[in-house]
């Protein structure tokens, strides 16, 4: 078996749990019993040993169904993708804690699992999460949450992983927001009332794609400004509670007109090969306003830590520079949720090294569709295999 072989072995899952205790007096999710948190992991491997795994996390779901994990264990990989305690929804998620869940499965994989050696992989929103971890790992800069208050972060041992493979990966959570806001929405009161000149989805606003460049200036400055807003509520509002004594009270509201990048519907802002008129999740235009859009559904605390400019502290480029270990990059050039200039600039970022950058021609962000896209997955697992055996991570394989 050489690195330039596509392999396909046959695969089992195996289910189970990373439980922690850590005491909270305000409980984030729905169904934690006590002071328990509960992580829901599966161990994909087949038939031969391996001293190395793979160990994959994305903030929110099940990493495990993943098209990319589910392939790096057909290609003959032991991965241990684990869900952090936000599988539920990420209403209230906090990077913070998410780190501490990676910090737990990755410690549950070298100790219990009995792994040597440790490669964090992280598609889509699961690349700032590992990047984040492997740089707070190497050299901590994190000592409170982004609301400002204690996190177990501070005090946790992280074990450092051995290297490090995004794979279709965006910088973080606040960067991609802060591109998709709606602009046009004047008062977060009164969503409806838009601001014609800013709704890329009205025939009726005198801008039309391609856009001129001042445009796109002006728009993603009222984008900015509008995160900046939802921002200063959320702050207000937790100051609120603050001040009335309710330290450990949370506050929930509802952000419409999320899927707004310009970039979708005209094609020349931050080219790449995918498809015009269309997003991951499907017609921009619908996503906009959809029940299944980014930041949706939001907390003062979670706002702060994943969708906050001014305050969230977990992203991929800025992490990028404390990051030592052997590096992987891998971008899909036809990526219909990442922005392209996002894993370019992570790599830029990290210091010369043992980094490596590579493009999947055509390769949308779900590797969605038959035919072309199932190729791509194939080529994507042979860049990995080959960039681990140049590495010597594992006899094994």
């Amino acid at each position: 078996m050489t690195s330039t072989d596509v392999v396909r072995v046959r695969y089992r899952r195996t289910p189970y749990l990373v439980v922690t205790t850590e005491q909270h007096q305000r409980k984030d999710v729905y169904g934690s019993i006590d002071d328990a948190v509960v992580r829901q992991a599966q161990l994909l491997r087949g038939e031969t040993d391996s001293d190395t795994a793979f160990v994959a996390m994305h903030p929110i779901g099940s990493p495990g169904y993943l098209p990319a994990f589910s392939q790096l264990a057909r290609s003959g990989f032991h991965v241990v993708a684990c869900g952090t305690r936000y599988t539920t929804g990420d209403a209230g998620l906090q990077m913070e804690n998410a780190l501490l869940d990676l910090a737990a499965c990755v410690r549950d994989a070298k100790e219990r699992l009995g792994y040597r050696r440790i490669i964090l992989a992280g598609w889509s929103g699961g690349g700032s999460l590992m990047a984040g971890y492997q740089a707070e790992a190497e050299r901590r800069t994190i000592t409170a949450t982004a609301a400002g208050e204690s996190t177990p972060l501070a005090d946790t041992e992280l074990i450092p992983a051995d290297g490090l493979m995004l794979m279709a990966a965006h910088r973080s959570r606040h960067r991609l927001i802060s591109d998709f806001l709606d602009p046009s929405i004047r008062d977060e009161d009164r969503p409806k009332d838009r601001d014609p000149e800013l709704n890329i989805y009205d025939p009726d606003n005198p801008n039309q794609a391609p856009y001129s460049p001042a445009y796109v200036a002006r728009y993603r400055a009222a984008q900015r400004e509008r995160n900046a807003r939802i921002t200063a509520r959320a702050l207000a509002e937790l100051d609120d509670m603050r001040r009335a004594g309710r330290d450990q009270d949370e506050s929930c509201f509802v952000v419409h007109g999320t899927m707004a990048d310009p970039r979708w519907v005209d094609p020349t802002v931050d080219p790449n090969d995918r498809r015009p008129g269309w997003s991951y999740l499907g017609e921009p235009r619908v996503a906009n306003d959809g029940p299944a859009g980014l930041a949706r559904f939001c907390t003062t605390r979670g706002w702060l830590s994943q969708w906050s400019l001014a305050h969230a502290q977990v992203d991929a480029v800025d992490a990028a520079p404390r990051i030592t270990v052997p590096t992987l990059v891998v971008a899909n050039s036809a990526d219909d949720a990442v922005p392209a200039e996002h894993p370019r600039d992570f790599f830029a970022a990290l210091p010369s090294g043992d980094k490596e950058f590579r493009e999947i021609v055509g390769a949308n962000h779900y590797f969605s569709g038959k035919g072309a896209q199932l190729s791509h997955l194939d080529e994507a697992s042979l860049i990995v295999r080959r960039w681990f055996a140049d590495r010597q991570f594992s006899a094994a394989l």
